[in-house]
């Protein structure tokens, strides 16, 4: 650093803060450390006794924090994003649409890994509204090489860090498995469950078919709904391993691509997710195990976001929400904002 006269001063970052003292009025910073000095600024600088400031030394080879923190903005957003004001080398990233979240986790990575800069976020794979916050970043030091930067560049090639799929309104339909509801033994209490489930998005229920146990009326009703025009079909009862549960044979038995039966999340083990390929379109189908009819928050509070936005959920996913996969049934629910569901891949 060196010291100049204020007045002379334009253009170079302040390596100090200025404090300004009005009696009874104020007393704090008027300006900030790393505040690029402008024409406006003199009197003010003057008027609170500073004919001479120690600022950065001009070098071609060094960014100031604002700068550098402009370029790792860049680097995370994508359409639907907007930044936040700069300041002290900070800039948030922030949801400018509905949607879910998709984090590029080796670019994330990579870039943290690289220091003095970081790239703090909220967790992806789940919703976000407009206005949320998405991710905070900073740069470290007060100037950083731009080398580095170009570095930071290197390791984001390719696309943005985050994106917002954004939701897409779709047909959905249930389809309800079990002699003892078909038959009027008891009375069914998973569809409403589901609809409210799909009420939190933009969907058209097409209906509710209830079918006994066998296998052909169970894909005789799934068709059904696929020729109509469903998107998303649901299915529930016969998830199990009783020797009367039939729907995963079924969902298998149409030569749906069979994605997995089971995941590790509690309450949600007896998970089926599938594809059913229909003009060039894949359909999912889900085969819901029965605890999404009673508890707070399951597997399926995971995967629907996802099928909602045509983000395709692959096996290795599943695998990877082992850890986080445990429900804690807390007392006060504050899912999303909680470790449930948050696996790593």
């Amino acid at each position: 650093m060196k010291k100049i006269e204020t007045i002379h001063a334009v253009g170079h970052v302040l390596c100090h803060d200025v404090t300004q003292i009005i009696k009874d009025k104020t007393k704090g910073p008027v300006f900030r450390k790393g505040h690029i000095v402008t024409e406006e600024d003199i009197p003010v600088l003057l008027s609170v006794g500073k004919d001479h400031l120690y600022v950065w030394e001009k070098d071609e080879n060094m960014l100031h924090e604002n700068e550098a923190a402009e370029i790792l903005f860049d680097l995370c957003k994508s359409e639907g994003m907007k930044g936040s004001e700069i300041k002290e080398g900070k800039i948030e990233v922030l949801a400018d649409r509905d949607g879910l979240l998709k984090i590029d986790r080796k670019k994330l990575f990579r870039v943290n890994a690289l220091g003095e800069m970081m790239i703090a976020s909220r967790h992806g794979d789940f919703p976000v509204k407009k206005g949320d916050k998405i991710a905070g970043t900073r740069i470290i030091p007060l100037i950083i090489e731009k080398e580095k930067m170009e570095r930071a560049k290197e390791a984001a090639e390719g696309g943005p860090i985050f994106r917002i799929l954004p939701f897409h309104q779709k047909k959905a339909a249930v389809v309800t498995t079990g002699n003892e509801v078909f038959y009027g033994r008891i009375k069914d209490t998973f569809g409403p469950v589901v609809r409210e489930k799909l009420a939190e998005y933009q969907t058209e229920f097409l209906g509710q078919t209830l079918v006994d146990d066998q296998k052909e009326h169970i894909q005789e009703a799934i068709l059904h709904y696929i020729e109509e025009g469903a998107e998303l079909v649901l299915c529930t009862g016969g998830m199990s391993v009783d020797p009367d549960d039939c729907t995963p044979g079924a969902i298998a038995g149409l030569g749906a691509e069979v994605i997995s039966y089971g995941a590790p999340v509690l309450p949600g083990a007896m998970l089926l997710l599938a594809y059913y390929e229909k003009d060039g379109k894949k359909i999912p189908i889900v085969g819901l195990p029965g605890c999404v009819m009673y508890a707070k928050r399951t597997v399926f509070d995971l995967v629907l976001p996802r099928l909602m936005a045509d983000d395709p959920v692959t096996f290795e996913e599943l695998a990877g929400l082992g850890e986080g996969g445990l429900c804690l049934n807390c007392d006060r629910c504050t899912f999303p904002n909680c470790g449930f569901g948050k696996g790593v891949v």
